[in-house]
């Protein structure tokens, strides 16, 4: 007979970087119903307190722990800080992200620069503070929210820094993963299609997005709670083979 399935986190400890809103907030959401601790990380505000009042009040446990993701020693002092209230950290979700767009002719330097560091290097930085604390732990469990940007070019989006560093973060989680196989540590990307966040409510998105739900086989867009199911499933014990992926979870986007 072969063993449960389980997408259990009980008395497993998550660090989730921008867990303050949307995308990250909803996972957290996620988390904590499989009764997992919680670790919010990110810039300080109302979006990453609310995570955390919304989860006690459940009767969840969380914490907020401040942090820029482009600051190694931030991050290695947020590790430390969510280890001494929660326990040992087995699991990670690196959520923190921001998007812009511009023509790729006239992109200044510092908005490509600013993308890279917070999309790409940030994850890193956040992937290397988790790790270490994992091969510590006895292994983990890493889930980086990529997009399905880095896997196709998105048509009415001018924004070739935002999709170079998505793909980055796909090619980035394959590479971890493989490096820390054999240690016990899982790394996969989760990549969302079209959701409905704050970042795709910029200016430069709102006359796309009755665009893209037509364009999308299941013609309508995604909720952030829809990405929180697939993180549960790739952080449980139930993907428990499942390291080097890349999730599409698009409604259809990128089927060919």
């Amino acid at each position: 007979m072969t063993a449960k399935l389980s997408f259990a986190l009980s008395g497993r400890t998550a660090l989730v970087t921008g867990g303050g809103s949307g995308i990250g907030q909803a996972i957290s959401f996620g988390i904590a119903q499989q009764s997992g601790a919680i670790g919010i990380v990110d810039l300080p505000g109302e979006g990453p307190d609310e995570t955390v009042h919304r989860i006690k009040e459940a009767g969840g446990r969380a914490i907020f722990v401040a942090a820029d993701v482009t600051k190694a020693d931030e991050l290695e002092e947020a590790v430390a800080k969510i280890e001494a209230d929660l326990g040992p950290l087995t699991l990670a979700v690196n959520s923190a992200g921001i998007a812009n767009a511009a023509p790729a002719e006239e992109l200044p330097l510092a908005q490509w620069q600013k993308v890279y560091d917070i999309d790409v290097t940030g994850v890193f930085l956040s992937c290397q503070a988790e790790g270490r604390a994992m091969l510590r732990n006895g292994g983990g469990s890493i889930v980086n929210i990529a997009s399905m940007s880095g896997s196709i070019v998105n048509r009415g989006l001018l924004q070739a820094h935002y999709n170079s560093a998505k793909a980055a973060v796909i090619h980035l989680s394959k590479s971890l993963a493989m490096e820390w196989a054999e240690r016990g540590i899982r790394v996969n990307a989760l990549s969302p299609g079209y959701t409905m966040t704050k970042m795709n409510s910029r200016p430069e998105m709102v006359n796309q997005m009755e665009i893209f739900a037509q364009e999308t086989p299941m013609k309508r867009i995604a909720d952030p709670s829809e990405m929180a199911g697939p993180a549960v499933f790739l952080l449980s014990d139930a993907a428990s083979f499942c390291t080097g992926i890349d999730l599409l979870v698009d409604g259809g986007f990128c089927a060919q």
